[in-house]
């Protein structure tokens, strides 16, 4: 019986590794390159299917495929690989829960980021409609919704049908999707009016002292949210701080192909980041795509980036940070109220952090607390579902998750990405409110 070769594994049997993204080699952006890879990886995943019920992109490749002339890749038109290309939202599911040939494998599949190069070689060639462009400018969208006054004016409007109208037909932004109210009480004030000190404790993997990212989201739609994980961090005798003079962490942008702004955004964060590192601090943000953002895709833009790789590795998840803590013995479990049967959504960004289930590991400390992990995408993936071509595809995504809330007849509903629970509680179309975990977990203190 002959025996396998040195270094041969059946299928990916190894942990998946990711190759840096190469975005400033001119190869990058090569228009017969790039397509001669779509092609390639279109064929393969052609042959396993094994995506399909991920997101859109997958039925739409496999449709064109299937009503092809030859029914293989090679029938479809290479113009119609942007419908694939479109439906992507960069989720990273199919690359980390899916695909069997993601690297080390040999066939060296990385869907994600194929799709992002495409989405870069396009925002290159061709730019952004005018939508896009406002929709990715979190930033300067939220900063203008937050004066006072205006935030009156914008609340109520996103609520007028007339007003909901006139953005599905002008800008794109489809009627009935669900958009966050904005606050000029934002999340930086409020932090600056009630900050407080206490005596921090380092652990072995954790400093006791943490600067809080606010994000764009956190600090201008969900105050209350930052508000919420401040009060549970100094419950714990952890010290927190806000990072300052923040810019979007440029997922957004990412998400838009629009590579040299997310360049932009890494040049202001990182250097105040990684002071803040320099100085003790731990690194959390409460939205997961910030946190992967940080984490994932700029050490993959700026691999010899010394400081990118400094804050990649002091940078966590909140419910990481805080089972961290509970294994060092440094968490508090003087829980006085428990939360009964919770519904919980895991987000996709948090799921590829490879850092486990670690809110329902929190959560489940609680006496008397039941969680059901629900593992599924939401649908509403950055601003895919706001978009009037894509709303409905994306409520039919967000259908099985709906269903699994019910299912649950769960006391409380919560998602660890507020957007995505917004977006269950629209699903829903009932009287009750999605709870961010970390609002339980205050409830649970009862701080």
């Amino acid at each position: 019986m002959s025996t396998p070769k040195e270094g041969i594994r059946e299928g990916s049997l190894q942990a998946p590794t990711r190759h840096p993204l190469g975005w400033q080699d001119a190869k990058f952006y090569d228009e017969t390159e790039l397509f001669h890879e779509l092609e390639r990886v279109f064929d393969i995943c052609h042959g396993c299917r094994r995506c399909v019920s991920l997101c859109h992109s997958f039925p739409t490749l496999f449709d064109l495929v299937d009503n092809s002339k030859t029914m293989e890749v090679d029938g479809v038109a290479k113009q119609d690989y942007w419908q694939v290309v479109e439906h992507c939202y960069l989720c990273d599911l199919c690359y980390m829960t899916k695909c069997p040939y993601v690297p080390p494998h040999e066939w060296n599949v990385d869907f994600p980021h194929l799709m992002l190069r495409a989405k870069a070689y396009k925002f290159k060639t061709q730019g952004a409609s005018l939508r896009d462009k406002v929709l990715s400018s979190t930033d300067n969208v939220s900063k203008f919704a937050g004066i006072p006054v205006v935030v009156n004016f914008v609340n109520a409007a996103n609520r007028t049908p007339l007003f909901r109208k006139a953005l599905h037909n002008v800008l794109g932004v489809h009627e009935q999707a669900h958009v966050p109210e904005y606050h000029s009480d934002t999340l930086q004030k409020r932090a600056e009016a009630k900050a407080t000190e206490v005596s921090a404790k380092a652990g072995t993997h954790t400093k006791g002292k943490v600067a809080l990212f606010a994000t764009c989201y956190g600090n201008y739609n969900e105050p209350a949210l930052g508000e919420d994980l401040i009060a549970v961090m100094n419950h714990n005798d952890i010290e927190i701080r806000m990072v300052g003079k923040e810019q979007c962490c440029g997922m957004p942008k990412l998400e838009l192909g629009d590579l040299d702004a997310v360049a932009r955004a890494k040049a202001a964060n990182i250097p105040q980041l990684a002071a803040l590192v320099d100085a003790g601090y731990d690194i959390v943000a409460p939205i997961p795509s910030c946190v992967l953002m940080f984490k994932q895709e700029l050490p993959l833009m700026f691999p010899d980036d010394a400081q990118v790789q400094k804050v990649k590795k002091a940078i966590f998840d909140p419910f990481e940070y805080l089972m961290l803590r509970h294994k060092e013995g440094l968490l508090k479990t003087d829980f006085n109220q428990p939360l009964g049967k919770v519904a919980y959504h895991v987000a996709c960004h948090q799921r590829v952090q490879n850092i486990g289930l670690k809110t329902r590991d929190v959560l489940a400390l609680v006496p008397n607390t039941q969680v059901t992990a629900i593992e599924r995408c939401s649908g509403h993936d950055g601003t895919y579902a706001v978009k009037k071509e894509y709303y409905d595809i994306a409520m039919k995504i967000l259908k099985p998750v709906v269903n699994r809330v019910k299912d649950a007849q769960a006391d409380h509903y919560a998602s660890d990405c507020p957007m995505a629970g917004r977006f269950i509680e629209h699903g829903l179309a009932d009287d009750s409110h999605t709870e961010h975990p970390i609002q339980l977990l205050r409830k649970a203190y009862g701080i």
